[in-house]
């Protein structure tokens, strides 16, 4: 068991932080707020953003292989690191979508919010994102 333990720590996992052109973040091309700013990356930008901040528990089989790909995920499905990249219609859907998760609860996932409970949104935060959302592009 020990043995095994040691041989999976040199499964490879990427854990990869691109660069990322300001230009193209949510922050710029939706003109966020400073409040909503540090909430967003408070709660959403490790794992939907290109600038995860990788825990120590990253870097240790088998959570690093969870950790790298639930990460890897959330960048495929949203990455607010290059959100100008995105059509204006995916961004109008990406911000209703976000509004929805937040509401429901489904964001941040739970995993994450139960090791880092600074990421739990309040309702007033939540409230605060979907008013955000609807005005960054109103129907």
């Amino acid at each position: 068991m020990a043995v095994a333990l040691v041989a999976i720590q040199f499964v490879p996992v990427h854990r990869d932080n691109f660069p990322v052109d300001s230009t193209k973040t949510i922050e710029s091309v939706e003109n966020m707020p400073p409040d909503l700013r540090t909430i967003v990356h408070r709660s959403c930008a490790d794992c939907h953003s290109d600038q995860t901040r990788w825990p120590w528990y990253s870097y240790i089989a088998p959570s690093s292989w969870m950790v790298a790909s639930d990460v890897h995920e959330a960048r495929r499905k949203m990455n607010l690191s290059t959100w100008g990249n995105y059509s204006a219609a995916k961004r109008d859907h990406e911000l209703e979508e976000i509004c929805n998760e937040v509401l429901e609860g489904d964001m941040p996932d739970s995993k994450y919010a139960f090791i880092h409970r600074s990421a739990k949104l309040s309702q007033p935060e939540r409230e605060a994102i979907c008013t955000w959302t609807g005005s960054a592009h109103p129907k």
